[in-house]
């Protein structure tokens, strides 16, 4: 038996009870207009997830992560390690977009679009409910549930896990070759399955005993709102001024603390049918993620008892306490414009980017040599990368005219290759002023004849 001097008067975690043990939640289904779009929402998403390793464009898979080979595509298009910048910008527009929202429309993510919402409500909790039984609408189940149901229940759990375990290496590997791996042994590849089956276990505690308290223990994004959203961003609020003084319903309404009876009836649904346990009450916390079930909650009541709806609504804190909501402010206009630059300067590297990358390395050793007809040689190692899907061959000019060029090596690589050509210049002694010459190297791909021009300097006497 605890210490009653240690234990609190409410619960420090919405998931722990006041003993510290775990606090189960069968949340109820509350079914209302939220709730639907949300569905809507949730398996248009669901059905993005599973087809996105599946569609091409321009050839390319839409999206696959190949970490071996270091090359991402992302939308058709093939980020190589040379692509860092276009990676963070790509990142960057990514985070900007986030705060964006969030800004305005408070924890959207969370309660829309998050994975872990998304398929925890309207996935894993349909198939509880479906084999457990629930008394109403959701929430607790009706009786114990027979062992033969429970089995099968972790079953479906299971085979669900694995398929979307199969979808997510899909990103990295592509459905080819993962088709490939499914008809063969395990053996055979061992560590794509033991990515597979590591997945698969990660899912299964996650969705089906750690569930909420990812959002509540270990996703940093619920701490992060407390720098993200102002008392404008549109919340789910609880309007204290119409609710309070709660209380149980009757057919007249009585006087509280010299205050009539607010219109919350203190029936506790909104707190039954949240996914995270808490009360919205209490006002703003960083365990809801405004998935709007108390709102659909208080609307049905509301509607049942002949109230208006809307004393659980998306709102703001200061609308919430009488203010205006305004919508133009500081950070809205900033985290478009930011968003804006860092976009252009994507799309304009994206136009921009040529059919393959050279970068120009002054060779090891002395800064020049004098070779056997008295000529100063400087050399250099040019490193190509083609980014094509086919073989190209490279061909290369130096400038001013007077100077020579000498390429030893085969110029023709191979799709995506990258490959160290060395070069050599040549020049006479008494071209040199001061000891350098001013260069242009031109590559020219025979392919599509894309030109690069890199400027280097060559030494001498």
């Amino acid at each position: 038996m605890s210490d009653p001097l240690l234990t609190p008067d409410e619960h420090v975690l919405s998931t722990l009870e006041s003993d510290g043990s775990r606090r189960w939640l069968f949340p109820r289904l509350s079914a209302g207009y939220f709730w639907k779009v949300r569905r809507i929402v949730g398996y248009a998403l669901i059905a993005l997830f599973v087809a996105l390793p599946h569609l091409r464009i321009n050839g390319k898979p839409s999206i696959l992560l190949d970490i071996t080979q270091r090359e991402f595509t992302i939308l058709g298009y093939t980020f190589l390690p040379t692509d860092t910048l276009l990676l963070a910008l790509l990142m960057l527009s990514i985070f900007l977009t986030i705060f964006l929202l969030t800004a305005m429309f408070g924890r959207v993510w969370c309660g829309w679009a998050c994975p872990q919402t998304v398929y925890l409500e309207f996935v894993y909790r349909p198939i509880e409910r479906f084999f457990m039984g629930t008394s109403g609408r959701g929430g607790v189940p009706s009786k114990k549930l027979p062992s033969y149901r429970k089995v099968a229940m972790y079953i479906v759990y299971l085979l669900l896990s694995m398929s979307l375990a199969h979808t997510f290496l899909a990103y990295f590997v592509g459905v080819e070759r993962l088709s490939q791996w499914v008809r063969q042994s395990p053996f055979e590849h061992p560590a794509p399955f033991f990515v597979m089956a590591l997945t698969t276990g990660l899912m299964m505690f996650d969705f089906v005993f750690f569930r909420e308290q990812l959002c509540l223990i270990a996703c940093p994004y619920g701490r992060f709102q407390s720098v993200l959203l102002d008392r404008n961003s549109l919340i789910v609020a609880y309007d204290h001024e119409r609710g309070e003084p709660r209380g149980k319903l009757k057919h007249e309404l009585p006087i509280v603390d010299n205050k009539q009876q607010g219109d919350c009836i203190d029936c506790h649904l909104c707190v039954r049918t949240c996914p995270t346990g808490i009360d919205i009450r209490d006002g703003l916390q960083m365990e809801c993620v405004h998935c709007t079930q108390c709102i659909d909650a208080c609307d049905e009541i509301m509607t049942r008892i002949n109230k208006p709806t809307g004393l659980i609504r998306y709102s703001s804190q200061d609308a919430i306490e009488g203010g205006k909501q305004k919508f133009l402010r500081a950070r809205v206009i900033i985290y478009p414009v930011l968003l804006l630059i860092v976009v252009s300067t994507l799309v304009f590297n994206l136009a921009n980017k040529k059919s393959f990358d050279a970068t120009l390395i002054r060779g090891n050793g002395l800064p020049f040599s004098v070779n056997q007809q008295g000529l100063i040689d400087n050399t250099f190692q040019v490193k190509i990368v083609n980014r094509l899907e086919e073989e190209d061959t490279f061909q290369f000019a130096i400038e001013p005219e007077f100077l020579k060029i000498r390429v030893t090596e085969d110029t023709t690589l191979k799709p995506k290759q990258t490959l160290s050509i060395p070069v050599t210049v040549t020049a006479d002694k008494s071209d040199f002023q001061v000891g350098k010459i001013h260069a242009t190297l031109t590559i020219t791909s025979q392919d599509n004849q894309q030109t690069r021009k890199i400027k280097c300097q060559l030494f001498g006497p």
